[in-house]
């Protein structure tokens, strides 16, 4: 399970939210994920957190069909995935309500809040959309 950090908290409390927030940098005018302290590329402060609706296009995948680690030992295969945000930036994640023959590079994907109470957490999947 991801464990959050100082840097990564506002985005975790997001989710749990069933919301997004990624970070935006003013200097370099663009979305930024992974959460960090400094923005890429300027190395500027000024990074701040803004909301965006999660809407993206699948840019890549694999299908696990051994687990990944002991949580999904009963789910498999799992479909990896890296889905590219209509704002910019990827983000690695898992795709849900697809059988794996039907899967495309380029399909239009949406946000699945997956809340893992026992852990405290929601995580951000993804299943095919509009």
């Amino acid at each position: 399970m991801p464990e959050p950090t100082p840097v990564s908290q506002p985005y975790w409390d997001a989710l749990r939210e069933h919301r997004i927030l990624i970070q935006y940098s003013p200097s370099s005018g663009r979305y930024v994920f992974y959460p960090r302290t400094l923005a890429p590329g300027t190395f500027a402060d000024d990074l701040q957190w803004r909301e965006i609706d999660g809407m993206g296009t699948l840019y890549t995948y694999t299908v696990a069909r051994r687990p990944t680690g002991p949580p999904w030992a009963e789910q498999v295969p799992q479909l990896l995935a890296v889905v590219e945000w209509d704002v910019g930036p990827k983000v690695s994640t898992e795709l849900l309500d697809v059988a794996p023959q039907d899967i495309r590079l380029g399909m239009r994907v949406v946000p699945v809040f997956c809340d893992v109470p026992e852990h405290g957490i929601t995580l951000l999947r993804y299943r095919p959309g509009v």
